[in-house]
């Protein structure tokens, strides 16, 4: 059960109108880093969690991402109020309504003329939220992982949001949306790190011949070490004649019934290419190619 609380978790104070910089905002409310991605991903999560100290977690960050989602969506309206009476009253002219609304190289059409100047669940470049957003697995660690990922995305695009906007009060609102993401990020390792043990995700352990193996598949100038390829962590396998198949021939192989094998041989042989032939085709004929002079050379 949900109950709204009328206040916002952060106070938003806007300066003044920015249509242009509310469009840029909408990556947070209807992106695929943005709040209503998270709010989904964490309540989803939630919803099947089986360890009650998770599902709790889960539901608490989920129910503050939807907070976020206010907040942010909020930001959006503040900035586009001013633009929103102009244009919906027509209160300049046609020449220069356009201009408020194209100008500065903003695409703030989208959240004023297609949503009237509310917030819209696209990002800022206009494309539809979707579920696609949300990619839970359901296994705790990997959900984990994935989690701890996208606060980080998130708070890279808070930053770069905070750096694009002078507006004061735009910009403390946002500090605070992107200092969660951080709390967040904090919440979910401790929830990862208190599985003992956590990897590798899943139930099934790896085949130990290629557990710690590292295949040098980009060979050439820049070739570099460091602990992610270390002899002292992995097998460093490097050179073409190493890295052949590391399991036999490397060829493929089916077991077919002998009605099966009996119709593949005809379709082979009915498809088969003759590679001694040379024939003429459309784009030679396209190209102006002679078809005789083609034939009596050939001959």
């Amino acid at each position: 059960m949900f109950a709204h609380n009328k206040r916002l978790q952060y106070t938003v104070r806007v300066g003044s109108s920015n249509p242009g910089l509310a469009n840029l905002m909408l990556e947070q409310f209807g992106g695929p880093q943005g709040e209503l991605a998270a709010a989904c991903r964490y309540f989803t999560q939630a919803l099947a969690e089986d360890d009650p100290g998770r599902k709790d977690m889960l539901m608490d960050i989920a129910t503050e991402e939807l907070s976020h989602l206010e907040v942010i969506g909020t930001i959006v309206a503040m900035l586009n109020k001013g633009a929103k009476g102009r244009l919906s009253e027509a209160a300049e002219s046609e020449a220069e309504l356009y201009r408020s609304i194209t100008g500065n190289g903003n695409s703030s059409h989208v959240t004023q003329v297609l949503y009237g100047g509310g917030p819209a669940l696209t990002n800022s470049g206009g494309q539809l939220w979707n579920a696609g957003y949300i990619d839970s697995i359901g296994d705790p660690s990997a959900d984990l992982r994935s989690n701890i990922a996208a606060e980080a995305r998130a708070k890279i695009v808070y930053e770069r949001l905070i750096n694009v906007t002078d507006d004061p009060g735009v910009k403390d609102a946002l500090g605070f949306l992107m200092t969660r993401e951080i709390a967040h990020q904090q919440s979910f390792e401790k929830a990862l790190y208190s599985m003992s043990p956590n990897f590798p995700p899943g139930k099934l352990a790896g085949d130990p011949r290629f557990t710690n193996v590292y295949f040098n598949m980009s060979q050439g100038n820049g070739d570099a070490r460091g602990p992610w390829n270390a002899e002292e962590n992995f097998e460093f396998v490097t050179g073409a004649d190493a890295q052949k198949s590391v399991d036999g021939d490397g060829d493929a192989a089916v077991t077919l019934t002998e009605t099966e094998q009996g119709v593949l041989e005809q379709l082979v042989v009915r498809t088969a290419s003759d590679p001694e032939s040379d024939p003429l085709t459309g784009a030679e004929l396209g190209m102006g190619v002679d078809e005789g002079e083609v034939e009596r050379q050939r001959q």
